[in-house]
C-alpha cells in the first residue's frame, strides 16, 4: 500500500517502525480534526437556533412594551 506526502508516492510496507508509528498518529490527529470540526459545526448550528429563539424573545418583549 502506497501513501503521498509532500507530494512523493512512499510504500508504507518500507517504513520503519518510527515512522509507522509517526504515520498513525498522523492519521488519529487527522481523526480528531474531523471529529472537533463536526462538533463545531453542531455547536454553531445550536449557537444559531438559540440566537434566533432570543431575537424572538426580545421582539415579543418590544411588542409587549408598545
Amino acid at each position: 500500500m502506497a501513501i503521498t506526502i509532500d507530494g512523493k508516492e512512499y510504500e508504507i510496507e518500507d517504513f520503519n517502525d518510527n515512522a509507522r508509528a509517526q504515520l498513525a498518529s498522523m492519521q488519529l490527529a487527522d481523526q480528531k480534526i474531523a471529529q472537533l470540526q463536526s462538533e463545531i459545526a453542531m455547536a454553531q448550528t445550536a449557537r444559531n437556533a438559540y440566537a434566533q429563539a432570543l431575537a424572538a424573545e426580545l421582539s415579543d418583549l418590544e411588542d409587549e412594551a408598545e
